[in-house]
């Protein structure tokens, strides 16, 4: 199945996690991304070591349950963004 918004980028509309190089990870759907951003919507944002869990337990959790939106927009630099990977990809908890 295609997108008919060729030019969002490849991910448009999916849900996908960005894992950046600090300690923030995103959960939502791909409205864009290019060299300098990804636009996440209906997104989430988890902090490693929040109520004592880690980036990677709150993924697998996520590919498990699914997210609740706490945000519309995200915006991530580019710069910051360590991967991006498929949610449905994910091997849930």
């Amino acid at each position: 199945m295609g997108t008919f918004h060729k030019d969002k980028g490849e991910l448009h509309g999916v849900t996908v996690v960005v894992d950046t190089k600090g300690p923030k990870v995103f959960i939502g759907r791909c409205w864009e991304e290019d060299a300098e951003k990804i636009v996440l919507l209906d997104a989430d944002e988890f902090e490693d070591g929040k109520n004592g869990h880690s980036k990677e337990e709150y993924i697998r959790e996520a590919a498990k349950v699914g997210v609740w939106k706490k945000h519309d927009r995200i915006i991530v630099p580019r710069v910051v963004v360590a991967s991006v990977t498929r949610l449905g990809e994910i091997s849930p908890a």
